[in-house]
């Protein structure tokens, strides 16, 4: 658990109002005591009303409330589907981010909201992606957002292995498939790859800086225009 995470996990704890030892605070986070110890001390420097010492315990003073989030049967429909989508579709590490973020929206609901949560009737299953794939998923979006080059191994549709070296750009789901947007330094062009047609791959440390016209803004740009004459094509190129 990452420390912002368990720090909002312990403020949602002593919102129960009951005094809570560090030991069970520890337990409950699966931390030592030395870290709630660590943890409350910064919670209260920061200025929330925690109340207590140690071996005796803590609380949250009662005037003291998180005001709750309000949100309408669309809003939470939209936000339990998208979830579920990023669940289904998604990288391990962002259908756990998923997973976390819904958790936490649910534990400031008033109750009546937090009865809707259930409610929703939109589910997508998760058992179409690979967890191959998954990973590749994640590990080319840290990629794409360190700006770090890659070489891969690729299989074209018609079945031509090639070798490239390229700026990852973004990642984008066509709604059954993953592909990867990239400036291709063999083409000297735009290229986008399907994730599962990939064979290898390396992230390698050498970063890349940005340039006029090879961003993925400027490819969006591009789409629009060929979007506008006729001439887009969806699938990837190579």
């Amino acid at each position: 658990m990452r420390r912002a995470d368990r720090l909002f996990r312990i403020v949602q704890l002593l919102r129960s109002g009951r005094l809570l030892t560090a030991r069970s605070l520890a337990q409950k986070l699966e931390v030592s005591e030395r870290t709630i110890y660590r943890d409350v001390q910064e919670l209260q420097l920061s200025g929330t009303p925690i109340e207590g010492e140690a071996g005796v315990g803590y609380t949250l003073r009662r005037d003291f409330d998180i005001p709750p989030l309000m949100f309408d049967r669309n809003e939470i429909t939209a936000l339990v589907f998208g979830a579920r989508m990023v669940k289904a579709w998604g990288g391990i590490e962002m259908a756990e981010a998923a997973n976390q973020a819904l958790r936490k929206i649910e534990a400031v609901l008033p109750p009546d909201l937090r009865e809707r949560i259930d409610q929703v009737q939109l589910y997508a299953p998760d058992y179409k992606v690979p967890k191959p794939l998954r990973r590749t998923l994640d590990t080319l979006h840290d990629a794409a957002v360190n700006r770090r080059f890659l070489e891969m191994k690729y299989v074209s549709e018609s079945g031509a292995a090639t070798e490239r070296r390229m700026r990852p750009l973004a990642l984008i789901f066509w709604g059954g498939a993953w592909t990867l947007v990239s400036w291709c330094e063999l083409r000297n062009d735009f290229r986008s790859f399907r994730l599962d047609r990939i064979q290898a791959f390396e992230v390698l440390e050498e970063e890349f800086i940005p340039r006029a016209g090879q961003s993925f803004a400027d490819f969006l740009r591009l789409v629009v225009r060929a979007n506008a004459d006729g001439s887009y094509n969806e699938k990837p190129s190579a």
